[in-house]
């Protein structure tokens, strides 16, 4: 099918055009499931979810069900969490210990590496035999940890993990490597269903401060009141400036197309949607995160990230979100409250309540988001509407390299050069049969981009 498809005009990043059929197209999904979430390092879970060995935690690879276990030695392993005898899940809860999973259909029993270990009435039911070894859960082809993250990868071929992050890890740092004792994951997972298509929200952590001015005024109005009266410039933080007017947006393209959009506080402060104890706490803790960071990553306090596809986090409001597609129209939306570890059971209650006033499934910026992205996928519907390119140019031509250590490529705070990043990476992964293919064509697109003046 990927023969028959022109994807430079579907994603067209030199003129910053992208057909809107890419939201809506069951062609397009089905691929993606293939080519996409069946390629790429997708975030699984946290360590911390996860401690001793027997635990587990059920998550999605695509729309692939997964349990994550810690194995006896302390590795982690992940399965397809699908009996192999007619394809019933063998685990259900969210997460837990356990020494076995069996199934509740037939009662196939399988060991927590994986391995079937009892069949019921085996000798009966089989009387040819049956040859166990080979009938144990399919396991996730690769695990990796990025402190304290788990990732998984179907491909064998796939760069590892510490290639495909790329300049990306710089940033994610920023949120897990603030102090010595790590970070770890409060509470549960709130999880929601947003009918839209799951690049939607991926670009938007990406790429798009730009919505903030419009989508989250009433937000803005609310969260940021002041005691006198006064209202709270957007972006302004605890500064004595509106920083972004003046900041400029760092937004990595690199070999995976991920992408960072931000702006730097002035002093190590939280931005306007945390309580106090959260402010105060980077405050006290600021010296610790300067020396294991440098100031430039101490004071970036705000702004949205997304490592390509689906893992994206805001700086100092402690939401780290997993979009798991749906079919084309639709997301299902995992949202955890990530803290240091060595944070008081006072301040990570302060940062799980930030975090879900501001981004949870009823939070103040959420609905803002949230309703956006519904209308746009009910407005592509119409068949005229499907047809229309949309326009993702803003910023085009500006990209430079920074020469102050921080990488990636960037340009104005209000641009959307992540965004044309992501669909390029988008099309390239659709487009190509392996991973060297891949590679060649992000290869070629960079060269084009940083041509540009």
């Amino acid at each position: 099918m990927s023969k028959s498809i022109d994807f430079d005009a579907l994603v067209d990043a030199r003129t910053g055009r992208v057909a809107s059929s890419i939201y809506t197209d069951p062609e397009l999904y089905e691929l993606e499931l293939e080519r996409i979430f069946g390629r790429t390092w997708l975030f699984l879970a946290h360590v911390s979810q996860i401690p001793e060995a027997g635990d587990f935690f059920n998550t999605y690879m695509g729309e692939d069900p997964i349990v994550v276990v810690r194995q006896k030695d302390g590795s982690v392993k992940a399965f397809l969490n699908q009996c192999r005898h007619r394809s019933m899940r063998v685990s259900y809860a969210d997460s837990g210990n356990t020494r076995a999973f069996t199934c509740p259909y037939h009662g196939w029993s399988y060991g927590t590496d994986g391995a079937l270990v009892d069949v019921p009435l085996e000798e009966r039911a089989y009387p040819h035999g049956l040859c166990k070894e080979k009938l144990g859960l399919q396991e996730v082809t690769r695990v990796a940890e990025y402190k304290g993250l788990i990732f998984g990868n179907w491909d064998a071929t796939a760069p590892d993990l510490h290639d495909y992050m790329g300049d990306i890890a710089w940033y994610l740092d920023g949120v897990l490597d603030r102090r010595e004792g790590g970070t770890e994951i409060i509470g549960g997972v709130q999880k929601w269903v947003i009918d839209c298509n799951w690049k939607f929200p991926a670009e938007q952590f990406a790429s798009d401060q730009y919505h903030a001015l419009f989508s989250h005024a009433s937000a803005v109005q609310v969260l940021g009141a002041k005691p006198d009266g006064e209202a709270k410039q957007l972006g302004a933080g605890q500064t004595a400036r509106p920083v972004w007017e003046t900041a400029k947006d760092a937004l990595q393209y690199g070999q995976a197309g991920h992408g960072s959009g931000f702006f730097f506080t002035e002093q190590p402060d939280a931005n306007v949607w945390v309580d106090g104890e959260v402010s105060q706490y980077f405050r006290d803790s600021y010296a610790e995160a300067e020396q294991r960071l440098g100031q430039v990553r101490a004071l970036r306090l705000a702004g949205h990230n997304t490592m390509f596809p689906t893992l994206s986090w805001l700086n100092g409001t402690a939401t780290l979100r997993v979009w798991h597609p749906r079919g084309p129209n639709q997301v299902e939306v995992w949202a955890f409250c990530i803290a240091d570890k060595d944070a008081s059971p006072e301040v990570k209650a302060a940062f799980e309540r930030s975090a879900t006033r501001a981004f949870g499934p009823a939070g103040f910026l959420e609905q803002d988001d949230s309703e956006n992205w519904v209308e746009i996928q009910k407005v592509l519907r119409g068949k005229r509407a499907r047809q229309t390119k949309l326009i993702v140019e803003m910023g085009l031509g500006n990209e430079k390299v920074r020469e102050d250590g921080i990488p990636g490529i960037t340009n104005y705070i209000f641009s959307e050069t992540a965004a044309r990043a992501m669909y390029r990476r988008w099309a390239d992964l659709l487009a190509s049969e392996t991973w060297d293919e891949v590679h060649e064509r992000t290869q070629r697109y960079e060269q084009e981009v940083l041509k540009r003046d």
